[in-house]
């Protein structure tokens, strides 16, 4: 196979133009065994596989630098930069990541992860004082994705690079438009004639020309000027990135490897900012990816001749992104005030079943979660109920909006915050261990996080009803079986639940920490060790009154979340009884990619990780 050949760019570049297109076969074919068993982001990476080869073709990497967009279409870049070898591992702890990684090779320039940064990042690059010179000039590209454009952060990027006129080539990678046949070839010439070195130096020859020899607000300056800004306003969609300071080219199809290399070899030469737009198809080569590229965005192990998930034997439990949905369609029959909002997440929230019944009273608004919220806001100040459905990671982009639109002005918006805690193979910049520590500072804020299917259903019952902004974090896994669910209760704000009573030491858990906790518990009563176990439920505001009965009685405390230790739920616990606790939760690093499973046994967040910290303490200290 040619991809076994090919273990840098440097490889590539021994291929000739006519081997290329088997080389993308291979490389998708290798991406979608691969991705049957691991699960991944497989529509996207399918799509972007002739755009990778053409980069790396036409470009000196790792000299010149790729910046990618959120990088879950980079799975080609990683097979071409050294890593085939290790692909299998792909998002498995220990393994490669499912996106870039900085601390994972030299092609790799940051680790991403979040829509909407490329731009800014990769103006950054170039306006590094090292391209001033001949001998340390690099070229800088950031390929970004029709769905980064709805992502405010995007666009000041290239407002400031069109701005700042530096060299940087943007790459918009569409996938949900279609070229017409007329059309497509018209562009295709035209882009062609202007990517040509020989059209570009008549442009500058004629811009200097007119400057020189034109005197200056001369109608004839004013004439060149609009002369090619017309011609390609009549063609070509991109006058909103020429009026922004950039040379747009496009769209080009982007499976046609010819034309992506002879373009990029084109403009190379070219100065200040360039857009390439390209146009393809998610899940390309692929047919169920193709069919379906919603499912198969972020797909678990699927079978690879029907595309079918593979599906664990087996009775289970609903999850939690499953329970919240069907409630909350429930409650908005109920109440046609009750309206919802997500972040270009309608199925991953679990809210395509209220898209379905109240389409009027859904709004996806693409990747903007700071607009969700502030939309959000202007819905609950004239009387409506918004439910903002979004990933905890995602939500830290709405941070300030939180804060200034919700918050401080107390309107009744609820957060469901999906993915909280540790997620698993998405890595780092995916884990959700930061959100108690984020929200738990923001006055006006409830936030609560349930311990299985019943809690979340009186939880969003309780959240619909009330007139705060309220908050409700629950991890991507599975609700704990019907068997295992501990004695419901009414919630109350603030108030906590004990589910053991016990003399030797008393233990907080929060949320999908509740039922390891109580299974370790049980393991310490089997050596002899008792303690009391409360279902904190509410980390803002805390039940004081429990927690201080609780800790007049308990020589240790000890606390357990799924979240950052700093600022968390130990934290807050620490500063209700000025008293010496001990945390159990994440530490203060960045989480890395692994199974759910594998990752919470890593920090000691399993009942025998809990139940052997707490003997561990209680052994030193008696």
């Amino acid at each position: 196979m040619l991809l076994d050949s090919v273990n840098s760019p440097q490889d590539l570049k021994k291929l000739s133009i006519e081997q290329l297109p088997v080389l993308a076969s291979e490389i998708r074919q290798r991406m979608v065994e691969v991705v049957s068993r691991t699960g991944g982001h497989l529509a996207s990476s399918l799509g972007a596989v002739e755009l990778s080869i053409a980069l790396h073709y036409c470009l000196d990497t790792p000299r010149d630098k790729i910046v990618w967009d959120v990088g879950h279409q980079t799975y080609a870049h990683k097979m071409l930069t050294g890593r085939n070898k290790d692909f299998s591992c792909i998002r498995r702890y220990g393994g490669l990541s499912g996106f870039p990684s900085k601390n994972e090779s030299p092609y790799d320039v940051f680790t991403t992860g979040h829509s909407s940064t490329a731009v800014s990042l990769a103006l950054g690059l170039a306006c590094s004082p090292d391209r001033l010179s001949a001998e340390q000039y690099f070229k800088v590209a950031a390929v970004i994705g029709d769905g980064s454009l709805s992502g405010g952060l995007c666009f000041e990027g290239l407002n400031n690079a069109g701005h700042l006129k530096k060299d940087l080539l943007v790459v918009l990678n569409t996938n949900e438009l279609s070229i017409s046949p007329n059309a497509g070839a018209l562009s295709i010439y035209l882009n062609k004639l202007i990517s040509l070195p020989v059209y570009n130096r008549f442009r500058d020859s004629l811009e200097t020309f007119v400057k020189s020899r034109v005197p200056k607000g001369s109608r004839l300056v004013k004439i060149a000027n609009k002369f090619e800004e017309g011609l390609k306003g009549l063609f070509i969609p991109g006058m909103l990135f020429e009026e922004l300071g950039f040379r747009y080219f496009g769209p080009l199809d982007g499976h046609n490897l010819n034309l992506l290399i002879q373009t990029l070899k084109n403009i190379s030469a070219i100065k200040g900012p360039l857009l390439l737009h390209i146009v393809t198809k998610k899940g390309k080569g692929y047919a169920p990816a193709e069919k379906d590229p919603v499912r198969f965005h972020s797909a678990g192990p699927f079978d690879i001749k029907t595309g079918d998930a593979i599906k664990k034997e087996g009775p289970v439990s609903p999850t939690y992104t499953q329970v919240f949905g069907n409630k909350i369609a429930e409650l908005a029959g109920e109440d046609k005030n009750i309206v919802a909002i997500t972040a270009a997440m309608p199925e991953g929230t679990g809210l395509d079943k209220f898209r379905s019944l109240f389409p009027q009273r859904f709004f996806d608004v693409g990747i903007a979660e700071g607009h969700a919220v502030c939309f959000a806001a202007g819905l609950a100040k004239k009387g409506l109920k918004p439910v903002v459905a979004i990933y905890s990671t995602f939500l830290q982009r709405a941070y300030d909006q939180i804060m200034e639109a919700v918050a401080l002005q107390e309107l009744g918006v609820v957060f469901a915050i999906d993915r909280a805690g540790i997620v698993g193979e998405d890595g780092p910049t995916h884990q959700g261990v930061f959100d108690i520590a984020y929200l738990r500072s923001i006055p006006n804020l409830i936030l609560m996080a349930p311990k299985d299917s019943a809690e979340l259903e009186a939880m969003l019952e309780f959240a619909v009803k009330s007139d705060r902004p309220v908050a409700i974090r629950y991890p991507k896994d599975r609700t704990p079986n019907a068997g295992q669910q501990t004695p419901d209760s009414k919630i109350e704000l603030g108030r906590a639940e004990v589910l053991r009573q016990g003399r030797d030491f008393a233990l907080i858990a929060l949320g999908s920490m509740v039922m390891p906790a109580f299974q370790a518990v049980e393991q310490l009563e089997a050596e002899g060790l008792t303690g009391t176990l409360i279902n904190a439920r509410f980390v803002k505001p805390l039940d004081s009154r429990i927690l201080e009965e609780t800790a007049g009685k308990a020589k240790f405390i000890f606390t357990v979340e799924d979240g950052i230790q700093e600022g968390g739920l130990g934290t807050a616990v620490t500063e209700l009884l000025n008293r010496e606790i001990v945390r159990i939760g994440v530490p203060d690093e960045f989480v890395p990619c692994g199974r759910r499973d594998i990752l919470l046994d890593k920090y000691g967040l399993t009942p025998g990780g809990i139940a052997g910290k707490i003997k561990s303490v209680i052994k030193a200290r008696v």
